[in-house]
């Protein structure tokens, strides 16, 4: 049985590939703030939470900072909660509060991707401690307490040319300071069965370097569906299940998109537009075979040089929901729990479950772990 960990858990990528891959596991725990912040100083109240005793102790501590400080709901954890089987105790709000020495020597896999914008205030001298003050740095924190056999961390592909390769550099520093052996490299959804180009570098960890040195990772396959594949007028709500471990269309049933998702004629012609003289974008396509890579502001009716619109019955439209959730790898076994635009900003802040189960596929082959045997 897999022990996995997940920080900055989203609505569950890892978990969802681990489900598809029939590999059986237990959540040790998951971290995800759902974008509720509070003002506190955090390396203080780390400090005091590391004197408690014990994880569920920290844990109501850290959920009673945030009663106390914020009225927000945290609606990640809504989804989270409505599709996977985890411990009410062991779902943590803040990265930033979680101390892993409790989970040191527990964890076979910890997977999490920090947000994009936490590496823009690393620093020039390198090193360990030139990240604090980061997500990222909490990340590798959290890796230097657990230390898991395996982690998997993901970020955006733009990340290694960041401040001319400055910043992802200080950040291969700061893996190997961890004493983990790592690989590295930029994948794209389109080339592991989802029509979406969704470019991510993803950096797989290894505390055991003969497990890192039999490691590759896993080779392109063709792609079998288009962005139109997945639309309900082709594919009904709850037609698209994974079977064997791959999205597959159980029936031809044909859906109908809520009225909601179509555009009125001022806002198709906003939307259509290319931009003004300041804003420009020549490429305003939409119908496109292979999705543009989904944003977690999608629900914002963006210009279709950036967004993802199509045509069906002689109108134009943005994609459903669901559609948003089947572009990053999510069946109609996944449950949306919450409003259209918390669901867009959910799907598109999301790992492509698929790029992870082909990663975790590759980690299986060398850790001797098994799937698929149901």
């Amino acid at each position: 049985m897999i022990k996995l960990a997940t920080a900055f858990s989203g609505i569950g990528a890892i978990e969802q590939a681990l489900i598809r891959l029939d590999m059986e596991h237990k959540i040790l725990f998951a971290c995800d703030n759902g974008d509720v912040e509070i003002e506190i100083d955090a390396e203080k109240e780390l400090e005091k939470i590391k004197s408690l005793n014990s994880a569920e102790e920290k844990r109501d501590y850290v959920n009673k900072l945030y009663t106390q400080l914020s009225r927000k709901n945290n609606f990640v954890k809504e989804s989270y909660f409505a599709n996977y089987s985890i411990e009410k105790d062991m779902f943590f709000n803040d990265v930033n509060l979680l101390d892993g020495t409790d989970f040191e020597g527990k964890v076979d896999l910890f997977v999490g991707g920090s947000p994009c914008q936490s590496f823009s205030v690393i620093g020039a001298k390198g090193g360990f401690n030139d990240t604090r003050g980061t997500l990222f740095y909490q990340y590798v924190r959290l890796v230097k307490e657990m230390q898991p056999k395996v982690f998997i961390y993901e970020n955006v592909y733009g990340l290694t040319r960041h401040d001319k390769g400055k910043t992802w550099s200080i950040m291969q520093q700061v893996f190997e300071e961890l004493g983990y052996r790592f690989k590295f490299k930029i994948l794209d959804s389109r080339n592991f069965g989802i029509p979406q180009g969704r470019r991510r570098i993803f950096v797989v960890g290894f505390k055991n370097s003969e497990s890192c040195d039999k490691f590759k990772f896993p080779e392109e396959i063709d792609l079998e569906y288009t962005m139109q594949d997945f639309l309900e007028e082709n594919c009904a709500e709850g037609s698209l299940q994974s079977i064997n471990g791959k999205l597959t269309k159980i029936n031809d049933k044909k859906g109908v998109p809520e009225e909601k998702y179509y555009l009125s004629e001022k806002l198709k012609a906003y939307c259509l537009s290319p931009g003004t003289k300041n804003f420009m974008h020549a490429d305003a396509k939409i119908d496109l075979p292979i999705a543009r890579a989904l944003l977690s502001t999608m629900g914002n009716s963006h210009r279709s040089s950036v967004n993802n619109y199509v045509t069906t019955n002689g109108r134009v439209r943005a994609l459903t929901v669901r559609e948003a959730h089947r572009l990053m790898g999510f069946p109609d076994s996944y449950k949306i729990v919450v409003s259209k635009a918390q669901a867009y900003k959910q799907a598109g802040n999301s790992i492509v479950v698929d790029v992870l189960m082909n990663i975790v596929k590759e980690i299986a082959k060398v850790e001797g772990w098994e799937y698929g045997k149901n």
